[in-house]
């Protein structure tokens, strides 16, 4: 290395050479990630509006103590709705600004749960009186559903709604210790209604099962509990993770609320105690199917703002072999380095693009359920518990190997990806811990199994059967005939390869989910430990799959994107398709899906599987000019990231020096605890060196 090289100088100078070498558009690849022209710039400029206000500052937050946390967090939630009546926002915008917010905060329980529920389950009468109130925020709500003792088995909550024919009334009571409700999100401290998740309890004992009553918790005058009502927070969680939110538990003594704060859009109770059932058993929940597709969205973007930080500063960091200019190599030419952080990228990706959709989806669902017509729930139930699973755990995941590629610095709080994975770990557990959830994966998957060919599983369907598949179940069309079989596969290099042609790669996922499902119908009574979470990701990947290959037919029709834009995007979800494949590769190769034609051609290998790595190999390597690019039209900026290791500028080191001076324990040169205990402790070791030196003269 030079003698006067300044290698704190040279990752900016990494940077600028990085961000030439792309070859995407970056303008065109932002503006189909956020769906438009429009919607970019409006977040753009929220995005300067809310960075500049002194009460988003988030230099001091790391050495905040919990309680200062939370309340930041509810003057960040006031400022945004001053600002929203200064600026005279859309919904939309106050939405996006309160998004931008990487605290998670009370109000994201207010807009993500309990206003979704209450909209969507209340009767006409409850929404004119309140609907108004709630998006004006003049009440704050939170969702009352996880108990002490039952999270997942909602079906076994101990909370009580007595119906009392006499008054109209319902009584909330929590009968146990265990029936307490935990763990729900701005219940804490903040919120002054909610909406309660409770057995409904008809005249003479009649267990209905849990419905959804809306209950006022504090006074709207003094924020007091009202009577018959315990309630608090939990406590810190793990990893201070979500420190801005209070989390809380109540406990109902025979709490009385009218009859017409059931939400009863539904399922209703006649004055007298009958019981009026909805038109779809499962038809509550609608706000649980909600919260999960807002879930896929959020794991995209949190994935997608590890993986800029950990390219961007594996771009400009240099270590261990020198190149031809006598310096370091950059960490991101490493094979080890990049094949991490480039199928994360893939993954962020897809989920966004993934989440978008559902999103439409879910309001398509929305739209018909007004009118009474269900025919869409069970669908939206099976893809929405799936893809949660799937897209949580894949995130949480993504984000801890995000911050172990950038080895010692990546542990430090000013990366910032410490923050994402703190917040991001118990998505795999809340609104249905994943590995529960894998159940109803299966049960939909079976149920859609003998519709099809029977109870034994050895039925014909006709054509017009297999034309009405859903989304969901449409790899069942496989096994509808003896004929059909996997596809041989081509090894080779570029185009020859069938490792690189999406639609074989697609098929191959639809092929083992519907070999998993078969083997699971015939093996139910006596299942293997893994089968279960094998057939419910196995069936959401080939949904994924699929959905992927409708994504790259839609941006090669896209007249926006350039064709090196659309080059750029195939292999990154192609990558996305390869990866899949390779992190499954036991499933593949136990049902003999990985047929090829010429199995010793690569490099004389015995291998089967070695074609499909060196495509990831080959292709990822062509991806690694383009990382910054891609990583850039991400759209975060150094405000949103707020990672010394993620700086647009490459300026990584001059950034982590900065804001280690910021540390308090260097305000003074000598601490605190010098003189209670580092100077005691030196005294004494010395005193005892000085002793055993005069009991050696002696």
């Amino acid at each position: 290395m030079p003698a006067d090289h300044d290698a704190s100088a040279q990752t900016s100078l990494d940077m600028i050479i990085a961000r030439k070498e792309t070859s995407i558009d970056v303008v065109n690849v932002r503006q189909f990630i956020y769906n438009g022209r429009e919607e970019w710039r409006r977040k753009e400029k929220i995005v300067e509006i809310v960075s500049k206000d002194p009460v988003f500052d988030k230099s001091k937050r790391e050495w905040m103590t919990r309680t200062e946390k939370y309340t930041r967090g509810l003057r960040m939630t006031n400022r945004i709705h001053e600002l929203e009546q200064l600026l005279g926002w859309s919904k939309q915008d106050a939405t996006i600004a309160t998004s931008l917010l990487d605290d998670p905060l009370p109000i994201s329980l207010h807009v993500t749960a309990f206003e979704p529920v209450f909209l969507l389950q209340a009767s006409q009468e409850l929404l004119d009186k309140y609907a108004g109130v709630i998006a004006s925020r003049g009440i704050f709500g939170c969702y009352l559903q996880t108990e002490l003792g039952h999270g997942s088995n909602v079906a076994a909550l101990e909370t009580t709604a007595s119906y009392i024919p006499q008054t109209k009334e319902f009584e909330i009571h929590s009968p146990t210790l265990t029936s307490n409700k935990w763990w729900i999100g701005a219940l804490g401290k903040t919120a002054t209604h909610g909406v309660v998740q409770a057995q409904l309890i008809l005249p003479g004992g009649v267990d209905m099962g849990p419905h959804l009553f809306f209950v006022q918790l504090r006074s709207l005058d003094t924020h007091e509990l009202l009577p018959g009502i315990i309630a608090g927070d939990i406590g810190p969680k793990s990893f201070h993770g979500f420190a801005a939110t209070d989390n809380g538990f109540a406990r109902f003594f025979h709490v009385r609320i009218p009859k017409e704060h059931m939400l009863s859009k539904f399922a209703q109770v006649t004055d007298d105690g009958k019981y009026v059932q909805p038109p779809h058993a499962k038809i509550s929940y609608g706000g649980m199917l909600y919260i999960r597709s807002g879930m896929v969205t959020t794991a995209g973007w949190v994935t997608a703002k590890a993986v800029v930080i950990a390219i961007r500063y594996a771009t400009v960091r240099r270590q261990g072999a020198r190149g031809p200019d006598g310096l370091e190599k950059r960490i991101i030419t490493y094979p080890s380095l990049y094949i991490r952080l480039l199928p994360i990228l893939a993954r962020a990706y897809v989920f966004i693009s993934l989440g978008r959709a559902l999103s439409q989806s879910f309001q398509i669902m929305v739209q018909r359920l007004s009118g009474g017509d269900t025919s869409l729930l069970a669908e939206m139930h099976a893809t929405t518990s799936g893809l949660k699973i799937l897209c949580t755990t894949s995130s949480v995941q993504d984000v801890e190997n995000a911050r172990r590629s950038m080895g010692g610095h990546g542990y430090s709080a000013f990366s910032g990806v410490g923050r994402l994975y703190a917040d991001v770990i118990p998505s795999v557990t809340y609104e249905g811990e994943n590995f529960v959830l894998d159940q109803q994966v299966v049960r939909a998957a079976l149920k859609a199994f003998h519709s099809l060919f029977g109870t034994e599983g050895k039925g014909r369907p006709s054509p017009s059967t297999i034309r009405g598949l859903t989304a969901s179940s449409y790899y069942l069309r496989l096994l509808s005939s003896p004929s059909k079989e996997p596809p041989f596969l081509e090894d080779g290099d570029g185009s020859k390869s069938s490792w690189n042609d999406f639609e074989t790669l697609i098929l191959l996922l639809e092929w083992r989910a519907a070999l998993l499902v078969h083997e699971m119908a015939q093996t139910a009574h006596d299942p293997d430990t893994t089968l279960f979470q094998r057939v419910s990701r196995g069936t959401t990947e080939a949904f994924v799959g699929r959905r992927v290959g409708e994504m790259i037919n839609d941006f090669r029709k896209n007249s926006e994107l350039q064709e090196s834009d659309v080059a750029v995007l195939s292999r990154l979800y192609l990558l996305y398709l390869q990866t899949t494949i390779e992190s499954a590769l036991a499933d593949f190769l136990s049902f003999g899906l990985l047929r090829i034609r010429n199995p010793f051609r690569v490099r004389a290998s015995r291998d089967p599987t070695r074609g499909l790595r060196l495509a990831i190999a080959r292709n990822c390597l062509s991806l690694v000019p383009e990382a910054v690019g891609l990583t850039d039209a991400l759209g975060f900026s150094d405000w949103e990231l707020d990672s010394t290791l993620g700086m647009y500028d490459g300026n990584v080191y001059q950034a982590l020096w900065d804001k280690a001076q910021t540390e308090p324990l260097n305000d003074k040169e000598i601490p605190d605890a010098y003189e209670e205990s580092i100077k005691p402790m030196l005294t004494r070791g010395q005193q005892k060196l000085t002793e055993r030196k005069w009991e050696t003269k002696l």
